[in-house]
């Protein structure tokens, strides 16, 4: 079989679309019969996911592997950083925590070449597995102070002899600065590397950005291969924080109102996209007392720290809040690290999340957590209360807890776990709220109306369409036509 160039995506900065344009790239060559893999050799970011074989990685790359139609492997992102404290992550090595580094020990310190070692393997074992594989690179690939360790941009793109295309976010303004710039401040060995530019996030007439266009090609001297148009109605699950901003934020009216607990380390809150999806539920995220106290249902998600965000929800007396709605027997759930902060106590024998030893809990279950030094990351098989349909999710945690009177929410092969005391429960199963038999039981008190909602074909059919608007606007047969050359 014909070895394909490898294609790889960068950006003048964040936020310009890099990963849903992987996406929609991957879903693409899928469609024309090729074997696309995504890869990205170092991922930041809150949200993870768990790969069939009980490892950790970024979410965005679960994402593209289901674009790809295929099973997720670490390979696709064989490091990923987690932000766990005041400017410091924990760093996850082939699915599994290596320890914990601040930002300046991570990129300042050594440990980056054998990184990078570790990243190219990963690629070349994906390679030997799919044709062609598709990268994504990080932020932008010229950061000066920055690029002599980087394992993520060019180096890497060098590394996989790969055909490099530029994405720039004319939302934002100041496109033409940025893509000249972020060309003109590359090395020749760089340079060389780039075969064209993707204007995305376009508004408008894109016949209107004919002469600009012209002109970023004389002064670069690179082909604009696309202009992308904006396009608010494709659904594809976003990784990262910035995400956050765009959700609501306040309460409203005639909808069942559902508060996230804006956690300062929140994690995994892909939890809540059907929920968001479902036309009976307003959900938002807060960290604003009065707006939670509000709401019909308040939801504890998963938190990167849970013991520092534990002591956030007292100062701002949001914890008041949730044991109030609790005694007005109102509708309190938590996963994940919202779970351990429902019960008595968290314990850090080992230092995992900070030097405090032990915190009391909210009270409300009767369960006790002792942070681990191992990470329990699995895929699991489950049923929900008393329903015997068995459905999916996956567990990320650090914690262990003892549950002091049983009392399940749901049961993996037979085994007990969560906690459901009246109108409350937690879980540690992320993916929990996906399936509409747990909507629906959350849902009964507020509403007789019952819906039905596909996920797994709602996010198929917008990989689809992100496929279809890629191949209108991009000469993806010129991207093609390189990766056989």
């Amino acid at each position: 079989m014909e070895k394909l160039h490898p294609i790889m995506f960068v950006g003048t900065g964040s936020d310009v679309g890099k990963s849903i344009l992987v996406t929609g790239i991957c879903r693409l060559l899928q469609q024309k019969g090729y074997s696309p893999a995504p890869f990205k050799a170092q991922n930041m970011s809150l949200n993870s996911f768990v790969t069939p074989d009980g490892l950790e990685i970024g979410r965005a790359q679960a994402v593209q592997a289901e674009a790809c139609k295929i099973d997720c492997t670490t390979d696709m992102n064989p490091i990923l950083l987690k932000p766990s404290g005041a400017n410091k992550s924990q760093v996850v090595l082939h699915g599994k925590p290596i320890g914990d580094q601040t930002i300046k020990e991570y990129f300042l310190g050594d440990n980056k070449k054998q990184l990078f070692a570790e990243a190219k393997t990963a690629f070349h074992r994906l390679q030997k597995k799919y044709n062609p594989i598709v990268l994504e690179g990080a932020g932008s690939i010229s950061e000066l102070n920055l690029k002599h360790r980087d394992i993520v941009n060019m180096r890497m793109a060098e590394a996989a002899n790969a055909d490099v295309y530029l994405i720039a976010d004319i939302d934002k303004g100041g496109v033409f600065a940025s893509v000249y710039g972020s060309i003109a401040l590359l090395e020749p060995w760089e340079k060389k590397m780039i075969k064209g530019v993707i204007i995305n996030k376009f508004r408008g007439d894109v016949s209107l950005f004919e002469e600009g266009k012209k002109m970023l090609e004389e002064l670069t001297q690179i082909p604009i291969m696309g202009i992308v148009p904006y396009d608010k109605d494709i659904y594809i699950e976003e990784e990262d924080s910035v995400g956050l901003h765009k959700k609501n934020k306040t309460i409203t009216s005639k909808q069942i109102n559902i508060a996230v607990v804006l956690l300062p380390y929140i994690s995994n809150y892909t939890d809540f996209n059907v929920l968001e999806k479902d036309a009976r539920t307003h959900v938002f995220y807060s960290n604003d007392p009065e707006h939670i106290a509000q709401a019909d249902i308040i939801i504890l998600p998963g938190s990167k720290n849970t013991i520092q965000d534990l002591i956030f929800l007292r100062e701002k007396g949001i914890a008041k809040v949730i044991l109030k709605a609790y005694e007005e027997q109102k509708t309190v759930i938590g996963i994940c690290g919202g779970y351990q902060m429902l019960g008595k106590t968290i314990e850090d024998p080992w230092g995992v999340e900070s030097d405090i030893k032990t915190i009391p809990g909210l009270g409300i279950f009767p369960i006790s957590t002792i942070l681990a030094k191992e990470k329990t990351t699995t895929q699991s098989n489950f049923t929900f209360k008393n329903s015997s349909e068995i459905i999916t999710g996956y567990e990320i945690h650090m914690g262990q807890t003892t549950i002091k009177k049983k009392s399940p929410l749901t049961y993996i092969k037979d085994q007990p776990e969560g906690y459901l005391q009246g109108n409350c429960w937690g879980t540690y199963i992320h993916g929990i709220l996906d399936h509409s038999i747990v909507i629906e039981d959350l849902l009964k008190n507020f509403s007789t109306t019952k819906t039905s909602f596909d996920y797994k074909a709602y996010k198929e059919d917008n990989y689809d369409k992100l496929a279809t608007l890629l191949e209108e606007n991009i000469d993806i047969n010129s991207i093609i036509s390189k990766m056989h050359s």
